[in-house]
């Protein structure tokens, strides 16, 4: 296996650094320049400006569809507008549960986290006494870790060294004493931005037949997005919903053999706890997904950044470093991973501060330096993201003084979370067409939707998917801005929603309320 790979990545990092930019920068400028000059005696000239620039881009990332939803993040946006002035709607307020965002749904941020990041920010106020000493002895060693004392300057490409040591520290904790080393960790602007960047690696858009990743349906859609973006084939495995959206090894096999004369699937990526699924993994069953990795020599790619978020009954975590680690040789030693975590989600939820991790393991040392020429080409991380992805992995112990706090906020954030999953469970099953899993981690429903054959006919009229026609009028007669399954993969002829249930539990009844009044009209109007 490594000797496949590293035969990949040999070949790819001679087209990525060798071959020509897709796009030409100077023919545009050129082109540019010339048009400039004629367009006004000739608007036919700069259409033929504007064709050439197209035909300059990409063919991948012009294959890249245009989500649905950006339709209705911009009706939603004009809807916000409206209410600031006055305009008459049956709701006072846009509910947002669109995104995996927390503090956008409501979510208080951890008072923890934001006073040791303003003295990291502002190192005046740790000369005083409005922060607590162990507030200000962490800000204070989070410092002495940046060059020259300031969150301002650059960190290493991978980077901060103490940061680095933390997160080896917390992986080998998380893992029951398997060992984690920093020269296999990489700190980046949030979890896809590695996971984009090792996808890049693993596809060769010149290769032939194509590079084939294996994605689950339903699965993260920007993922999807950037292996499209980067030329290589998707291919989607269902997870079983009526088994609580449980991964099948014959749904592998069976998305693994599809790509026969299409393409050669060289990846897996994994989802768990799920999005938008939300699912969490057995032990067994992510045993039989690394033997079958294994067997059709795949690179795994394990998205984990909702570790933290797990509250199904008899549900608990398990990373994928640790499940290889002890099934023991050979597996342990020869199945290549990549596993991704991240402080945008979890009870922290700093999405805006971006930063995550990515964790190799059994990568060959020469790909491994290859893979360090690659981030290389890119600046460090946010510092003050590093910094926060610290503090994620470093919370206030028993005895702190921000302890209690600390304590307090992320208990009522679990407690919350807890009590939506089981309101979501009970209204949503109350409802007539609607039908939803029980949600054992992250922090997404995604309700399955019985769309009446009128209302999916005149979805067609209007040129939309069923369930994006669904969260359309969703949001414009309740406020209530969703997200369409369309978006996230679905088998043919089932259509859902996903909503993110990690808000605040009087936000979560008034949306649940919304929905219902909405849904049953909706049902009525179309039956």
């Amino acid at each position: 296996m490594q000797s496949l790979l590293m035969w990949h990545v040999l070949t790819h990092f001679c087209y990525i650094f060798n071959h020509k930019p897709c796009f030409s920068y100077k023919k545009l400028q050129r082109r540019r320049e010339s048009s400039a000059h004629t367009m006004s005696n000739s608007d036919q000239t700069g259409n033929e400006s504007e064709m050439y620039v197209m035909h300059e881009i990409c063919s991948s990332v012009k294959n890249m569809k245009q989500l649905d939803f950006s339709v209705l993040v911009r009706r939603a946006n004009q809807i916000k507008e409206e209410l600031k002035q006055g305009v008459k709607k049956p709701y006072r307020e846009l509910i947002d549960v669109s995104w995996g965002d927390p503090h956008r749904t409501g979510v208080k941020p951890l008072s923890f986290v934001r006073q040791v990041l303003a003295g990291c920010l502002y190192p005046q106020l740790l000369e005083s006494n409005r922060l607590k000493v162990d507030v200000r002895q962490r800000a204070q060693r989070l410092l002495e870790t940046c060059a020259g004392g300031s969150v301002g300057s650059y960190s290493d490409t991978a980077g901060l060294t103490q940061t680095l040591k933390k997160v080896s520290e917390f992986i080998t904790r998380r893992d029951g004493g398997v060992p984690s080393h920093p020269d296999s960790i990489y700190i980046s602007p949030g979890s896809q931005w590695s996971l984009t960047n090792i996808l890049n690696i693993l596809v060769n858009p010149e290769a032939s037949p194509k590079t084939g990743v294996l994605v689950p349906a339903p699965s993260h859609c920007v993922t999807t997005q950037s292996i499209l973006g980067l030329g290589a084939e998707v291919l989607p495995y269902y997870l079983t919903e009526e088994q609580g959206w449980a991964l099948q090894v014959e749904e592998l096999q069976r998305a693994f053999d599809s790509a026969k004369g299409v393409c050669k699937p060289f990846a897996l990526y994994i989802i768990n706890p799920g999005n938008p699924a939300g699912g969490v993994q057995s032990r067994k069953s992510m045993q039989e997904v690394i033997k079958f990795v294994s067997e059709k020599k795949l690179f795994l790619l394990a998205d984990e950044v909702y570790q933290e978020c797990v509250y199904g009954e008899n549900v608990e975590f398990l990373s994928y470093k640790r499940v290889l680690a002890e099934m023991g040789p050979p597996l342990s030693e020869t199945v290549e991973l990549a596993s991704f975590h991240s402080a945008s989600k979890g009870l922290i939820g700093e999405c805006g501060l971006r930063t995550g991790y990515v964790e190799l393991v059994n990568l060959d040392p020469s790909v491994l330096k290859l893979l360090d020429n690659l981030f290389s080409t890119n600046s460090c991380a946010p510092v003050l993201g590093q910094l926060t992805l610290d503090l994620m992995i470093n919370p206030p112990q028993p005895g702190d003084p921000s302890y209690p706090l600390f304590y307090e906020e992320t208990q009522r954030i679990r407690t919350t979370l807890i009590q939506n999953v089981r309101q979501v469970f009970e209204v949503v099953n109350s409802l007539p067409g609607f039908s939803c899993q029980p949600v054992e981690g992250g922090v997404f429903a995604f309700p399955r939707v019985y769309i009446p054959p009128k209302a999916i006919q005149k979805a067609k009229e209007v040129g939309m998917e069923p369930d994006t026609f669904y969260c359309v009028r969703l949001l414009e007669e309740t406020g209530v801005l969703a997200r369409p399954g369309s978006e996230f993969g679905q088998k043919d002829g089932t259509h859902h929603i996903r909503f993110c249930i990690m808000t605040p539990q009087h936000i979560m009844e008034e949306l649940l309320r919304r929905l219902s009044i909405f849904h049953t009209k909706f049902m009525k109007e179309f039956s």
